[in-house]
C-alpha cells in the first residue's frame, strides 16, 4: 500500500495532499513546486482557441487564474479571501457556469514547459524556478516574491500521473481540496509501522511552518482560513492582521495529543492527521487528536464558505456542497443528494469494485504461483537437457575417437605394407647385383688371360651367362614397386560442417489438437469443424488430417489433409451421426488424435434453387426460392442439396401459370442437360404435367398418363425415398398415379424445367407428410 501513499512527485509520503481536477493527489508543497506560469502569448487567446483547447469552458468565461497563495508563499500573497466563488475543487468553473478547464491549456497544444526555464522533479515534471531573493531577505520572504511575481499573470498545474492540466483561479492552489482521508490514512500508516526516532519530539511541540531557521520556531498562531501555523516573526511578515487578512481568524495552537493517545491504536489514528514521523509540518498533526481524547479530529469546510461544513453531494459536479452553495452558490439549480446517501452509495460501490479487483488479484496470485512452477520447471527441464547434451556430445566423441583408432590402424597397416614392399625388393635387387658383379669380375680375369684354347674352352658357357644375367635386369625390374606416397585420403569436409550445423532440431511429435467445439456445427448436409493447438506449444506442425466415418458406425477416412484448422465437408447424409477426429503431424511424424466429436446432420433438407447450376434463361428471386424463365423454351435449374440416403420430401407452388405450359418436376444428376425439358435425357427422372394431365419420363420415354393437372395456386410434392429407392409425386395432397420410378440409387439433386409461361415457389425443411392421398387411377 506505501505506493498509493506516496507522492508522484517527491517519491514521499504524502504531506498536506490536494485533490487535483483528475482525481490525482499530490502535496501541496510539491504542487507549488509544479506549478507553471502561462507565458503572456497565451494569457489573451481568442475565444475560438481557447473553446476549442478547452473541455467545455463557456463563451465570456474569464481565465485569469492565479498562482496558490498558500503557506509556503505566505497568505499575503492571496487576493481577496476564501470566500470567493469560483474553485476548481468541484470541477466546475465560477460565476455559476461550469468551466471545466482540465484541458483549457493542454500538453499537447501549447506545452508550458517550452516557454518558461523550468527546473525538473524527480519525476519528471517541470517545476517553476524559485526567484531569487533579494539581498538581506529571509527565505520566507523570497517565496512571497515569488508569489506575487505570479500573481499578475494566469497560471496552471499539470498532473504528474495523467500530464493533464488545470488551469488556477483567483484563490490559486487554495481552490483544491484538501484530502484529508488520505492524510489520515497516511497517519495510520505511519503509526502502524512506528514513528522514526525524534517524531515524538517533534509532535509534541507545534512548529512554524514557515521558518527558514533550524530548526523551526514553536508555532505561536494558528490561521483557521489558511490552516497554517506561524511563529511571531513568520506571522508578521506573511500574514499581517490588515487588508484580506483581517477577515482570517487566528487561534492558538491546539495542543499536541497525550502519549498514550497517540498510540492508541487505529481508531485514534483514524481519527488523525499526518504526525511528524514523515517530516510533514502540516497543523493537521498537532490540531487532531483520538478517538475518546479532548480534540476530535477537524473535518473539511467548503473551500467557497470557509465556517460552513458540507451537507449535500452535487452530483452534477460530483463534489460535497455546504448549504450555502446550495442556495446562493453556483450549485442551486444542479441536481444534490444527502451526502450520507451517497456517502454509503460511493462505499457500496467501492466494495464492489473492490470485489472485481480481489477476484483479478486471487487470479494473480495463481498465476504468480504458476508461472514459478514454470520457472522450477524450467530449471529441472534446462539441467536435464543439459545433461543430455552432455551425454549427446560424449558419444559424439567416443564415437569419432574408435573412428580414428580404425583410420590409424588402417595407416598403419598401408605403412607397413610399403615397407615390406620396398625391403623385398631391396633384398632382391641386391642380390641380384652382388651375383652380377661377381660374373662381371669373374669375367675380366678371363678375358686377361692369354691362353687361346683355354679360353675357348669356357668363353661359350661365359657368354651364355652373361647374358642371362642381363636378362634377369628387365625393364621394370629397377623401379620401385611401391610410392611413397600414401593412397588413403581422409574426407572429414562433411562431417566438419555436419559438427558446425550441429544444433537442435524437434525431434517430438505434435500434441493432440484440441476440438473447439462452440465453432462446431452441422447445416443441412454439411458440417463444419474447427480446432486448435495447445497454448505453449513449442512443437512445429506442418498440417492436420481430419478424419470422419460413414455416418453409420463404420471405418474413419481422411476427408482433409493440410494446415488450415477449420474445415467444412459437404455432401453427407441427412439425419445421420457422424464421428469426427483430428490429428496433427510434422516431420518426425504424426500425433495422437484428439477427442471424438459427434455432430448429428438436419433431419430435413433446406436448400434453394442454384444460381450457378440454372441455366443462364432461368430467372431467381426471394433468395432464389422463387424461379421463372425468360425463354419460351424449358430451361432446367437444380437444387444447392444432393441426397443419397434417407427419405426427403419438397413442395413447389404455382405462383403463375399462363398458356397451358408442361412445367417439369424431379430429380436429376449434377450432368443433366438444362436447354430442354427435364428428363428427355437419362441424368434426369421427372414428371410432366398440363392443366389436364401428367406423365412420368425418363431417357425421353413417357409413362403412366394421369388425369388431373395443375393451375395457378396448385401445389406439387416430391417425395425421394432413398431407403426404398422410389420416387414418388403428389398434386395437391393426392398422389398423381403410382409410383413414379423405382430403382432409383445414386446421388440426386431437386430439379425443375419451366419456361416464361410458370412461376414456381420452392419449400423446403418440410417433414414428410402421412396423410397423403391415394393415388389417382392412371390413364392408358
Amino acid at each position: 500500500m506505501e505506493e498509493e501513499l506516496k507522492c508522484p512527485v517527491c517519491g514521499s509520503l504524502f504531506r498536506e495532499p490536494i485533490i487535483l481536477p483528475c482525481s490525482h493527489n499530490v502535496c501541496l508543497p510539491c504542487a507549488r513546486t509544479i506549478a507553471v506560469q502561462t507565458p503572456d502569448g497565451e494569457q489573451h487567446l481568442p475565444q475560438p482557441l481557447l473553446l476549442s483547447r478547452g473541455s467545455g469552458l463557456p463563451a465570456g468565461a474569464a481565465a485569469t487564474p492565479s498562482l496558490e497563495h498558500d503557506t509556503a508563499a505566505g497568505p499575503a500573497c492571496s487576493g481577496a479571501g476564501g470566500s470567493a466563488a469560483g474553485g476548481l475543487g468541484g470541477g466546475a468553473g465560477g460565476g455559476g457556469d461550469h468551466a471545466d478547464k482540465l484541458s483549457l491549456y493542454s500538453e499537447t497544444d501549447s506545452g508550458y514547459g517550452s516557454y518558461t526555464p523550468s527546473l525538473k522533479s524527480p519525476n519528471g515534471v517541470r517545476v517553476l524556478p524559485m526567484v531569487p531573493a533579494p539581498p538581506g531577505s529571509s527565505a520566507a520572504a523570497a517565496r512571497g516574491a515569488a508569489c506575487s511575481s505570479l500573481s499578475s499573470s494566469s497560471s496552471s498545474i499539470t498532473c504528474p500521473q495523467c500530464h493533464r492540466s488545470a488551469s488556477l483561479d483567483h484563490r490559486g492552489l487554495r481552490g483544491f481540496q484538501r484530502n484529508r482521508l488520505l492524510e489520515a490514512i497516511v497517519q495510520r500508516y505511519q503509526q502502524g509501522r512506528g514513528a522514526v526516532p525524534g517524531a515524538s519530539a517533534a509532535a509534541a511541540v507545534a512548529i512554524c511552518q514557515l521558518c527558514d531557521r533550524t530548526p523551526p520556531e514553536p508555532a505561536a498562531t494558528l490561521c483557521e482560513q489558511c490552516d497554517v501555523l506561524y511563529c511571531a516573526a513568520c506571522q508578521l511578515k506573511c500574514h499581517p492582521s490588515r487588508g484580506p487578512f483581517a477577515k482570517h481568524r487566528l487561534v492558538q495552537p491546539p495542543p499536541p495529543p497525550a502519549p498514550a493517545e497517540a498510540a492508541s491504536g487505529p481508531t485514534g489514528a483514524a481519527q488523525g492527521a499526518p504526525s511528524g514521523g514523515s517530516g510533514c509540518k502540516s497543523p493537521g498533526g498537532a490540531g487532531a487528536g483520538a478517538t475518546g481524547g479532548s480534540t476530535a479530529r477537524k473535518f473539511p469546510t467548503c473551500p467557497e464558505h470557509e465556517m460552513e461544513n458540507y451537507s449535500m453531494y452535487c452530483v452534477s459536479c460530483r463534489t460535497p456542497v455546504c448549504y450555502l452553495c446550495l442556495e446562493e452558490g453556483r450549485h442551486a439549480k444542479h441536481e444534490v443528494k444527502p451526502l450520507g446517501a451517497m456517502w454509503k452509495q460511493h462505499k457500496a460501490q467501492l466494495s464492489q469494485a473492490l470485489n472485481g479487483v480481489s477476484d483479478k488479484a486471487k487470479e494473480a496470485k495463481e498465476f504468480l504461483v504458476q508461472l514459478k512452477n514454470i520457472l522450477q520447471q524450467i530449471q529441472e527441464n534446462g539441467l536435464d537437457y543439459e545433461a543430455c547434451l552432455v551425454a549427446q556430445c560424449d558419444a559424439l566423441v567416443d564415437a569419432l575417437t574408435r573412428q580414428k583408432a580404425k583410420l590409424l590402424t588402417k595407416v598403419t597397416k598401408e605403412r607397413e605394407h610399403k615397407l615390406k614392399m620396398v625391403w623385398d625388393q631391396i633384398n632382391h635387387c641386391t642380390l641380384k647385383l652382388r651375383q652380377s658383379t661377381g660374373l662381371m669380375e669373374y669375367c675380366l680375369e678371363v678375358i686377361k688371360e692369354n691362353d687361346p684354347s683355354g679360353f675357348l674352352q669356357i668363353s661359350d658357357a661365359l657368354i651364355k651367362r652373361v647374358q642371362v644375367s642381363q636378362e634377369q635386369w628387365v625393364k621394370g625390374a629397377l623401379e620401385p614397386k611401391v610410392s611413397a606416397e600414401f593412397d588413403l585420403t581422409l574426407d572429414s569436409e562433411p562431417l566438419l560442417q555436419a559438427i558446425h550445423q550441429l544444433d537442435f532440431i524437434q525431434m517430438k511429435l505434435p500434441p493432440v489438437p484440441l476440438l473447439q467445439l462452440e465453432k462446431c456445427c452441422t447445416r443441412n448436409n454439411s458440417v463444419t469443424l474447427a480446432w486448435r493447438m495447445p497454448p505453449f506449444t513449442h512443437s512445429p506442425v506442418d498440417g492436420y488430417i481430419l478424419e470422419l466415418d460413414d455416418g453409420a458406425g463404420g471405418q474413419f477416412r481422411e476427408v482433409y489433409v493440410g494446415k488450415e484448422t477449420l474445415c467444412t465437408i459437404d455432401g453427407l447424409h441427412f439425419n445421420s451421426t457422424y464421428n469426427a477426429r483430428v490429428k496433427a503431424f510434422n516431420s518426425s511424424g504424426v500425433g495422437p488424435y484428439s477427442k471424438t466429436v459427434v455432430l448429428q446432420t438436419s433431419d430435413v433438407a433446406w436448400f434453394t434453387f442454384d444460381p450457378n447450376s440454372g441455366h443462364r434463361d432461368i430467372i431467381l428471386s426471394n433468395d432464389n426460392q422463387t424461379a421463372t424463365c425468360s425463354s419460351y423454351d424449358d430451361r432446367v435449374v437444380l437444387g444447392t442439396a444432393a441426397f443419397s440416403k434417407g427419405v426427403h420430401y419438397w413442395e413447389l407452388h404455382v405462383d403463375r401459370y399462363d398458356n397451358h405450359p408442361d412445367p417439369a418436376f424431379g430429380v436429376a444428376r449434377a450432368s443433366v442437360v438444362k436447354d430442354m425439358m427435364l428428363g428427355k435425357d437419362d441424368k434426369a427422372w421427372a414428371m410432366y404435367v398440363d392443366n389436364n394431365r401428367s406423365w412420368f419420363m425418363h431417357c425421353n420415354s413417357h409413362t403412366n398418363r394421369t388425369e388431373g393437372g395443375v393451375c395457378k395456386g396448385a401445389t406439387v410434392g416430391v417425395l425421394l425415398d432413398l431407403n426404398k429407392h422410389t420416387l414418388t409425386f403428389f398434386i395437391n395432397g393426392q398422389q398423381q398415379g403410382p409410383t413414379a420410378f423405382s430403382h432409383v440409387d445414386g446421388v440426386f439433386m431437386p430439379a425443375l424445367s419451366l419456361n416464361r409461361n410458370v412461376q414456381v415457389t420452392l419449400h423446403t425443411g418440410l417433414e414428410v407428410p402421412t396423410n397423403l392421398g391415394r393415388p389417382k387411377l392412371s390413364g392408358n
